[in-house]
């Protein structure tokens, strides 16, 4: 699986222990920034996004401790591994009370490092995906309810595509669950542990979506202090999830086109090319031939996101669903504020049937 290169910040005041890790991590595919003490660290990681940091003990103006106590109280997470030739007792209690990933003594074995290094960054890897509300990934079938014959054939298609790698194209009106059946081929597929990251494509200007989608550079426009990933990179060996695609520029879709047919990006203000694999899955409450009619969808982009396509039939054409849906979510929110849920009337059930539900389910 093709991922993004990470990078890992080298903190030491000895020049000759900083060139010798650099070369090693290099090696083994790393971008690597140095500092000289913990103090020109912080300063780094003010404009360059760093997966991990490899620290020295005794530096001059900030020491290990002190980086790494730092980092703790600013709320970052970071993976740390401290490499030190002064190793005690108590500054290894000290380290791993503020968190390091690993405390190794030198003179070392560099299969060690190289151990440790993997490990960090592996638990790093977690550590994001509990950020990004992990929870919500895993919501995936329990968000339906509905027996009708319909739902059970979207049932059915979620099954049958989850466990490809296709691109997917939902269709359906506002409020039909296109968010819902996202989450669940995602959760159905291969991918199922790794990141589901969702971005509406109408709620963000189109020079704010661009570096969203792809991620900046420091310098690259006005406001941009610091390196950001992008959410591509952020669902790498993930789904990626575009609603309300037919309402992104025109112009930006020619660059979402490139990327998923080369899958790989450049951020903004960079020419390196980094590598992303992962599966898009996105949504439209719009007809897309009738956008591509009007210019609001790419004709070559539509051919390439409708591999698949599910159609999500609105709450009016499925009306042997409206009652389960409302008991449940009566029985939800009861349980929610403490109220006791007696059931429902049968005028009011029939007030229910007799309601056309322009919103769908919302």
């Amino acid at each position: 699986m093709a991922m993004s290169q990470q990078t890992v910040l080298v903190v030491d005041d000895e020049v000759k222990m900083r060139r010798l890790l650099d070369i090693m991590l290099t090696q083994m595919g790393y971008e690597v920034l140095q500092a000289g003490d913990g103090q020109e660290a912080l300063n780094l990681m003010q404009t360059h996004v760093v997966d991990l940091v490899i620290t020295d003990l005794r530096m001059p103006v900030l020491d290990g401790i002190g980086l790494l106590k730092q980092l703790r109280e600013q709320g970052n997470d970071l993976p740390v591994i401290v490499i030190t030739a002064y190793g005690t007792v108590e500054t290894a209690v000290d380290a791993m009370k503020y968190g390091a990933s690993d405390y190794i003594l030198r003179p070392f074995e560099l299969e060690s490092v190289t151990a440790a290094v993997q490990r960090a960054l592996r638990f790093g890897k977690v550590q994001r995906e509990n950020r990004y509300l992990r929870q919500e990934v895993e919501q995936g079938w329990r968000g339906f309810v509905g027996d009708s014959a319909v739902m059970q054939q979207i049932y059915t298609q979620i099954e049958q595509v989850a466990a490809t790698k296709t691109s997917v194209l939902i269709q359906g009106e506002t409020g039909t669950g296109k968010e819902l059946v996202a989450r669940a081929i995602h959760a159905a597929s291969p991918r199922a542990n790794a990141l589901f990251v969702s971005i509406n494509c109408a709620a963000i200007p189109a020079e704010i979506l661009e570096s969203e989608l792809f991620g900046y550079n420091k310098g690259a426009f006005t406001g941009a202090h610091k390196d950001r990933i992008g959410k591509f990179e952020l669902a790498d060996g993930g789904t990626l999830f575009l609603d309300e695609i037919t309402e992104m520029d025109f112009n930006l879709q020619a660059k979402l086109l490139r990327v998923l047919q080369e899958r790989c990006l450049e951020r903004l203000g960079s020419n390196k090319t980094i590598p992303v694999d992962v599966r898009v899955i996105a949504a439209s409450n719009r007809n897309p031939k009738q956008a591509i009619q009007d210019q609001k969808l790419r004709e070559d982009l539509f051919y390439r996101l409708n591999v698949f396509t599910v159609i999500l039939p609105p709450l009016r054409e499925r009306r042997e669903d409206i009652i389960p849906l409302a008991k449940f979510f009566l029985d939800k929110h009861a349980r929610e504020f403490g109220f006791g849920y007696q059931g429902m009337a049968q005028d009011a059930e029939q007030c229910l049937m007799a309601y056309p539900w322009p919103g769908n389910v919302r």
